[in-house]
């Protein structure tokens, strides 16, 4: 692959042209030259874009599809072609699956199925076997079959002592252990925030303290055994204070915000879209507030797109009965550009790696071109017209966003939306 880019505008910090506006020289993957102006070698691909601007490439820590088991929501090849156009470069995808992701030999076939492909997925592996919160999955062989992290997705780890013997486990090869963040004997039957908004509309509602008890019992148990946690998706003012704490103290803990949980409020359910049910729920104006200032000071480490496609048939239900989820790659930048500015947007979008294990690729001579490529400043109404993936439960439908994605430059093969 051998590639000019003519006249990109990098934002990179890593990168001595940051804020620069220069051309760039790809041969064989590799980033060969920068400079101001350069001339187009023969018979090598040009891309010229309006207001191009390039960067790291992105990663997302927390992506469902549906292979195996749920194809019809989403398969791992359009799931992985639906990143790239998106203006992911890797991304890590959960282990929700049907059957569960929780053996050396699923995490093989996982690989196996994005062997090749611009985008680099990273599997995460179930935390306990079928994800039935009983038993421990086979986590070291799951790490040596390159799984980067374990979790029961959107699954609570009830018993204390199956977490803390998970902590404990996964210190003598530093693997990394995801909790979600809900005590379900607090959340019972609830299927919204519980608060004013789930009373007016006869809900059932998960209270905010169902979420600070389960974060608050994690903070102790990764205290009690010096583990390495990620605690997934938090929603809630308290949350933000505990995880601010705990890092105060010198823990091993990061956390992540699900990008839908900083942009709405639990206002938006008046017509029991069904599309707005996610999980956590969405909250209250003070905890996207609160969440917003936990990622301005860093006490929040990475935002993702909690990527969940879900067939119509479980979406276009009564309220109680649909599933939650929602999807969030092709709208994760668009929607950011909107809370934050480009710099930040693009750090939360690349600040993730290192925590799953991935390298930094910064925009210099001599690197791996691995590039996300965008317009920062077009503005558009998101539609389906804009959605990629197979399932179309889209929570961002009708907003209006900031931010074209042109396409990625990753693993020597080039993507661009047409």
């Amino acid at each position: 692959m051998n590639i000019l880019i003519k006249s990109a505008t990098i934002i990179d910090p890593k990168s001595e042209f940051h804020n620069s506006t220069q051309d760039i020289l790809i041969e064989n993957g590799t980033i060969s030259k920068i400079a101001n102006q350069l001339d187009i070698p023969k018979g090598y691909q040009v891309i010229t874009l309006d207001d191009l601007h390039v960067s790291q490439g992105w990663f997302d820590s927390s992506v469902s599809f549906g292979e195996p088991g749920f194809e019809e929501r989403e398969t791992i090849e359009n799931g992985l072609a639906t990143a790239a156009k998106s203006g992911f470069t890797s991304i890590a995808v959960n282990p929700n699956t049907h059957p569960v992701i929780d053996s050396n030999a699923d995490i093989t076939f996982i690989k196996a199925k994005s062997n090749n492909h611009p985008v680099t997925l990273l599997p995460i592996g179930a935390l306990s076997a079928g994800s039935k919160g009983e038993d421990l999955a086979e986590l070291y062989d799951m790490s040596t079959a390159g799984a980067v992290a374990f979790y029961d997705y959107k699954s609570a780890i009830s018993n204390p002592n199956l977490m803390k013997i998970a902590l404990q486990y996964t210190g003598s090869f530093d693997g990394l252990v995801c909790s979600f963040p809900q005590e379900n004997r607090i959340s019972g039957h609830g299927v919204v925030n519980e608060h004013i908004t789930s009373t007016k509309l006869g809900l059932k509602g998960i209270p905010a303290l169902a979420e600070a008890l389960q974060v608050a019992r994690d903070l102790f148990l990764l205290e009690y055994t010096d583990g390495k946690l990620h605690i997934p998706t938090i929603s809630t003012a308290k949350s933000v204070e505990l995880i601010r704490s705990a890092k105060k103290k010198g823990l091993n803990v990061t956390c992540s915000v699900a990008i839908h949980n900083l942009y709405f409020t639990d206002s938006t359910l008046t017509e029991f879209n069904t599309n707005f049910k996610v999980l956590p729920p969405l909250r209250t104006q003070a905890d996207v507030e609160a969440l917003i200032k936990g990622v301005k000071d860093g006490t929040i480490d990475m935002v993702t797109s909690d990527h969940t496609p879900i067939d119509i048939e479980q979406k276009k239900v009564e309220f109680d009965h649909a599933q939650y989820g929602s999807i969030g790659l092709e709208s994760a930048f668009g929607a950011l550009q909107t809370i934050f500015t480009t710099k930040k947007t693009i750090e939360l979008l690349t600040k993730g790696k290192a925590r799953f294990g991935l390298e930094a690729s910064p925009i210099q001579i001599g690197q791996k071109a691995n590039l996300s490529l965008f317009n920062p400043n077009e503005k558009y109404r998101f539609n389906k017209t804009n959605i990629f993936s197979r399932s179309k439960n889209a929570i961002f439908e009708n907003e209006t966003l900031k931010g074209k994605v042109y396409g990625i430059i990753s693993n020597n093969k080039v993507v661009l939306n047409s």
